[in-house]
């Protein structure tokens, strides 16, 4: 989940150099253009491109993005350095990419779930139509926080990164807003950057966890964030009727 970032250090790009054992490598197209942006996007190159940012998933997981190099995605992709090198010139563009597609199917994701027709919900429906897409996007898609924390992260992704932690916010916001049109719109606000604070703070955990006690741990996220808001709830839209919510 977003938040404000250092800019990146001077990049792979700028210096011709990759990191972690893969110094002075430079493939075929490496000297050509400066967008970060792969070298080929001819058709037949598309799968190629897909089971490199695949791979280039998995290490970044795996290892970190400092961690992480193009020796090791190649390794994981079972190609060799120069086969990466005719997509991508440095770890950097590869994780520009990638960065771009999660983030793309990131907006998609949270754009589906914060409309305001799920304001005729009962709370705890609501929490659940909301929050399932976004923690099973970010369970799926475990390299999206590898790539939007940390000051080592390039720059370009960090500056997307925060112009939908942004929107996101606003989001919150406004449909907490629909939900609780009683409360004066500073507390509205208030409320919707405390519960975007607490559902970062709660992911992360639910991050940290795999099966049954991820899930225990979903559960809290809800309860808590039940717990927050139904207080406020009290004084719903017409029709709306708070539900309640089974914890543990």
């Amino acid at each position: 989940m977003p938040e404000a970032r250092a800019g990146a250090a001077a990049t792979p790009a700028q210096s011709g150099k990759d990191t972690k054992g893969d110094e002075g490598a430079k493939g075929p197209d490496a000297g050509s253009g400066a967008t970060g942006r792969p070298r080929r996007r001819q058709a037949r190159g598309e799968a190629r491109i897909a089971q490199l940012l695949e791979a280039a998933a998995d290490v970044f997981c795996s290892s970190g993005y400092n961690g992480a190099s193009t020796n090791a995605i190649a390794r994981e992709a079972g190609v060799s350095p120069g086969t990466l090198y005719q997509f991508f010139p440095n770890k950097e563009a590869i994780a520009i990419e990638l960065g771009e597609q999660l983030m793309h199917r990131w907006r998609e994701t949270y754009g589906a779930a914060f409309v305001v027709s799920h304001i005729e919900l009962p709370l705890d429906r609501m929490l659940d139509t909301v929050l399932d897409p976004l923690i099973a996007f970010n369970c799926e898609n475990p390299a999206f926080a590898v790539l939007t924390h940390g000051s080592e992260i390039p720059g370009v992704i960090t500056r997307e990164h925060d112009l939908l932690h942004a929107s996101m916010l606003t989001r919150t916001e406004q449909l907490l807003g629909a939900y609780l049109p009683e409360l004066p719109a500073d507390q509205v606000a208030r409320t919707a950057a405390m519960s975007f604070v607490i559902f970062k703070a709660g992911l992360d955990l639910v991050m940290e966890h795999e099966g049954e006690e991820r899930e225990a741990y979903i559960r809290e996220l809800k309860s808590v964030m039940y717990r927050y808001l139904e207080p406020l709830a009290c004084d719903t839209p017409d029709g709306v009727t708070p539900g309640r919510i089974n914890t543990p």
